[in-house]
C-alpha cells in the first residue's frame, strides 16, 4: 500500500533547533560568570528535554537544590526565543516541496509543547504548510505512545499503514510501530552518543534528508 502522508518529528528531525538551545544553555552560563562549555556536550542532551541540558550545562542533578529554578529559567528563555537560529535541516526544504508536489500531505508529531512548537512553525513559514501540529497538548499520553500518531492518522483519515512517521529517537519508532505506520529513523538527529538508530527496528534508516525522497519514491511505486 503506497504512501499518503509523511509525519515527522520536530527537534532532530524536521528542524535543527539546537543551537536555540545551545544559545540559552551558554548565555545562562555567562550570566553565572561561567565559560563556554562544548556545544556538542549540549546537543547531545536534547532529546533528554530541559531537565538533561540544565543538568549538563551546570553539571548539576535534578535533586539538586536549585535545580528546578534553573529549569524554569531555561523554560522561560527559550519561550522568548525558540524560533531565533533554528532551521530546517539541509535539504529537508526541497524534500517537503517534493512531498507536496507528489500531492501527499506532511505534518509533525512531537513530543515538544505546543507553546514552544506552534511559534516555531509559525515563524518558520512551515503551519501554512503542515497538514497538522500534534503535541502533548492534545493527548493524554505522549511518545512513546501510540496515541499522538493514532490521533493524527485519525485527523488525515488516513489508514496507519500508508502513513510514514521519521523520528531521531527510539520513542519515535516505537511510538509509530505500535500505531501501525511505517517508520524511518534519521542517523543526522540528536542521538546520544551511547544511543544506535540502526538498532531500534525502524522500517528504514536514512542519513540525510533527500534519502527519504528514494523512500518516498520507492513506496509510490509499490502500488
Amino acid at each position: 500500500m503506497a504512501i499518503r502522508a509523511v509525519l515527522f518529528d520536530m527537534d532532530g528531525t524536521l528542524l535543527d533547533t539546537a543551537p536555540d538551545f545551545i544559545a540559552i544553555c551558554q548565555a545562562m552560563r555567562a550570566d553565572r560568570g561561567l565559560p563556554p562549555m562544548n556545544d556538542k556536550h549540549i546537543r547531545d542532551e536534547i532529546s533528554g528535554g530541559a531537565k538533561a541540558m540544565v543538568a549538563v550545562t551546570f553539571s548539576m542533578d535534578p535533586e539538586s537544590p536549585g535545580f528546578e529554578e534553573l529549569r524554569l529559567e531555561f523554560l522561560e528563555r527559550y519561550l522568548a526565543g525558540c524560533a531565533v537560529h533554528s532551521k530546517l535541516f539541509d535539504g529537508m526544504g526541497e524534500l517537503l516541496a517534493d512531498i507536496e508536489k507528489a500531492n501527499l500531505v506532511w505534518g509533525v508529531v512531537t513530543n515538544k509543547p505546543l507553546r514552544f512548537a506552534e511559534p516555531i512553525m509559525q515563524q518558520l513559514g512551515l503551519a501554512e504548510r503542515s497538514a497538522l501540529l500534534i503535541c502533548p497538548d492534545h493527548v493524554k499520553n505522549s511518545k512513546p505512545d501510540p496515541e499522538m500518531l493514532e490521533l493524527a492518522c485519525k485527523m488525515l483519515d488516513l489508514d496507519p499503514s500508508t502513513v510514514l512517521f521519521v523520528g531521531d529517537d527510539l520513542r519515535d519508532i516505537e511510538s509509530g510501530r505500535d500505531a501501525g505506520t511505517k517508520t524511518a529513523a534519521v542517523t543526522y538527529g540528536y542521538i546520544h552518543p551511547d544511543d544506535n538508530p540502526r538498532h531500534w527496528g525502524a522500517d528504514v534508516v536514512v542519513d540525510h534528508p533527500q534519502e527519504l525522497r528514494k523512500v518516498i519514491d520507492n513506496a509510490l511505486c509499490s502500488c
